[in-house]
């Protein structure tokens, strides 16, 4: 028996008959004794942990503190520019455009401005009065195919399904898009009686479940298909090839949080765990996908289809271009999801090293759709990690033409980042099927706050783009946002990643950067 536990039940039994005198405080103290005895006696017989063997009862303190050390670190340690995945100083940005407060802040400055990986755009001497510009610039989104065109915002809710969200998180969400006239992704988990009760915009996201819309045995139901996305709200429909924190290994919902109100509406199993399958049966190459594209487009009766993906081997995205030439067939839009886009759940390798960031898959895919001369008709929307103006412009500057937002929104609902998505008990409400803790999240109190964050978010855009000198956000480029390479170096986006010209990829000789990726069968 360890020295420190013996001790403890000899000065505990010591001090149990001196205080026997006080009788009230005598039945407490024993009872706690005992239970702590008990206690520190299975800790000894057990044997899956050494530590509550050598150590009992204080050996289970480590637990506690590995509990308590996220919260600490967060709010007592880290920084205001150096937590992660999303600091302090965003993460205010964010409340406080909810809530409708200033969002600015005093003294300068917190970046280190001389740090390799610094950007700033560039503003002209010649800026243009903000308010003189539209304050909510829109995109057609829609190529010669599509019959009903969706004039989008420049900034959306990106994907986040009923069942990683509570319900009251998904009302608010959509309640907050009706009222800012902006679009909600239903995410992987496909529509929900959630989503079409809030009456607002939705992109109908198909994911390799085929939730919403499957059969039996999990394959894509054409009718199914056919009588959902011809329901007016849906405006888009969104095929999900992969998403940028989990790439090819395909959605999980965990067996707590799939309740028979989510089993329903996806047609499976309730309180079983669903693992969506890496890849879609529905076609198995990118012919196969363009196909596919045009099928959907057809039983939408010709509404806006598009594929989202987190770029992985280039001569894959390649070929898909390739598909889109031979067949003559086009997305009308493309999402494309960035490597440090978040999720509920994903393993940890995934997250950290799978997929490529955001602004490397942009610059790629914008230059491939350049380069096979096929940007004029597809629209790319921009997902990962977008909290802010500076974000929205970043990524205009690189070739996207409208972003979507998930973790931005995700806050404006109050979620204090206390990483608890996975496990069911999210303090906030946001990502739980607890209905003990999803009451909490009051949807008319936070659907304001969600209007709130998108409309000054736009507004802090179109200050920026003013600062530029530029009066539509379609004038952006390259040449606009500059970053830091050392000390002393720093050079423009297009010095960085040079702009591909109409057509380059069409014949040879091909751009240098593009040449071994264009020989066939790579």
């Amino acid at each position: 028996m360890p020295k420190l536990f013996k001790n403890f039940i000899i000065f505990g039994a010591i001090s149990i008959i001196v205080l026997s005198l006080f009788h009230n405080l005598f039945m407490w103290l024993t009872i706690i004794y005992f239970a702590i005895v008990l206690l520190g006696i299975y800790d000894l017989r057990q044997t899956k942990h050494s530590l509550w063997r050598n150590f009992p009862v204080v050996g289970r303190l480590r637990w506690v503190l590995e509990e308590l050390r996220p919260p600490i670190r967060q709010y007592f340690i880290e920084s205001d520019i150096d937590g992660v995945p999303i600091n302090r100083q965003q993460r205010s940005v964010v409340y406080r455009r909810s809530k409708k407060l200033a969002s600015t802040i005093p003294f300068g400055t917190k970046m280190d401005v001389y740090k390799e990986g610094y950007e700033w755009i560039g503003h002209s001497m010649n800026a243009l009065k903000a308010h003189d510009l539209d304050l909510n610039p829109r995109v057609k989104i829609g190529g010669i195919d599509c019959k009903k065109p969706y004039d989008a915002s420049l900034l959306n809710i990106s994907a986040m399904s009923f069942g990683s969200l509570s319900a009251n998180a998904v009302l608010a969400l959509g309640h907050g898009a009706k009222i800012g006239d902006f679009a909600l992704n239903t995410g992987e988990g496909g529509l929900s009686r959630y989503h079409l009760a809030t009456n607002c915009d939705l992109i109908w996201q198909i994911g390799t479940g085929y939730f919403g819309c499957r059969t039996e045995d999990g394959n894509f139901d054409e009718e199914k298909f056919k009588v959902k996305s011809r329901i007016e709200n849906v405006k888009m429909i969104e095929i999900k090839l992969s998403q940028g924190a989990k790439p090819g290994h395909g959605g999980i919902l965990p067996a707590n949080k799939n309740t028979p109100e989510i089993a329903e509406d996806r047609g499976v199993k309730a309180h079983t765990r669903v693992d969506s399958p890496p890849t879609h049966s529905a076609f198995s190459n990118a012919k196969g996908l363009i196909q596919f594209v045009e099928k959907l487009r057809k039983l939408s009766d010709g509404k806006p289809i598009g594929f989202k993906l987190c770029v992985g081997r280039k001569e894959e995205f390649i070929d898909i271009c390739k598909a889109m030439i031979e067949l003559n067939i086009k997305p009308d839009f493309i999402t494309v999801d960035g490597g440090e886009g978040g999720t509920g759940a994903a393993p940890l390798e995934y997250t950290n090293s799978v997929g490529m960031p955001l602004r490397e898959a942009l610059v790629f895919v914008t230059d491939c759709l350049i380069g096979f001369d096929l940007k004029d008709d597809i629209k790319v929307i921009a997902s990962g990690k977008i909290l802010n103006g500076m974000d929205i412009t970043k990524a205009l500057c690189i070739g996207a033409d409208l972003c979507a937002s998930a973790r931005g929104m995700m806050l404006s609902l109050g979620c204090i980042q206390a990483l608890q998505c996975h496990k069911n008990n999210c303090p906030t409400g946001v990502a739980t099927q607890d209905q003990s803790l999803a009451k909490g999240l009051v949807v008319e109190d936070k659907k304001q706050r969600v209007a709130n964050f998108h409309e000054m978010t736009i507004e802090s855009f179109v200050e920026i783009l003013a600062s530029a000198g530029l009066d539509k956000p379609e004038k952006l480029d390259r040449t606009h946002i500059f970053r830091r390479l050392d000390q002393t170096s720093y050079k423009r986006y297009d010095e960085l990643f040079k702009p591909m010209k109409n057509g380059d990829l069409l014949s040879a000789p091909y751009p240098k950067s593009f040449d071994r990726f264009m020989i066939p069968n790579f």
